[in-house]
């Protein structure tokens, strides 16, 4: 995470756990136009049967209702807490099929899936892989890349989603169903838009 997205997260995770969800990350783009805040949600582990995810598109339940509220609460948070310099759009979205993943503990979640990852600084002579999780032990997430192990450090992994099994899904492998199946397992989000000089004040830069 870079520094701003910790700070933020940091700041933010109590307001989400105070609604009954858990904060997974933040991702913070600044961009001259304005900076995108984007927060991901997920009911925590553990929570009633009843609110597991029918369809299983991860997310565990996350509704367009949680992230709306989540959005509400979080934006007066930031108008109080003032932690961003410049116009700013803010995003709060569900993980979806292909869920990110920040940090060591959540790699240890999905130990034996694939993961597709973009280090900080190069490592073995590449910034970017795809393997298996194979284990992870304090911030170490080994990785398993066509039968060889790749030992990455959790504070060098820059980004990190899963990588969907659309076989285990019951999506058939055909371009056409895969869109299908990419479609059924959309992220639920919710976009503020911003409203005064902190934010952008044109609708238009909410992004989607």
């Amino acid at each position: 995470m870079a520094d701003k997205a910790t700070q933020l997260t940091q700041l933010l995770a109590p307001t989400v756990e105070a609604l009954g969800l858990e904060l997974l990350g933040i991702e913070y783009l600044p961009a001259p136009g304005g900076s995108l805040v984007r927060i991901y949600i997920d009911v925590p582990l553990g929570a009633e049967a009843g609110q597991a995810d029918p369809e299983g598109e991860g997310g565990q339940g996350v509704t367009i209702e949680h992230c709306e509220a989540v959005s509400r609460e979080i934006s007066a948070q930031l108008d109080v807490e003032d932690p961003i310099t410049g116009n700013y759009t803010l995003e709060v979205s569900s993980p979806g099929i292909d869920r990110p993943l920040f940090g060591a503990a959540q790699f240890a979640r999905y130990v034996g899936e694939s993961a597709k990852v973009t280090l900080r600084l190069p490592q073995d002579g590449r910034r970017r892989l795809t393997g298996r999780i194979v284990s992870v032990e304090g911030d170490t997430v080994t990785f398993d890349i066509d039968g060889t192990a790749f030992v990455a450090q959790g504070d060098n992994i820059d980004k990190a989603r899963l990588v969907p099994d659309w076989a285990a899904l019951g999506l058939a492998p055909s371009s056409e169903k895969k869109d299908k199946g990419r479609a059924s397992g959309a992220t639920r989000k919710a976009n503020h838009t911003p409203r005064d000089n902190k934010r952008s004040a044109d609708p238009s830069t909410a992004a989607e």
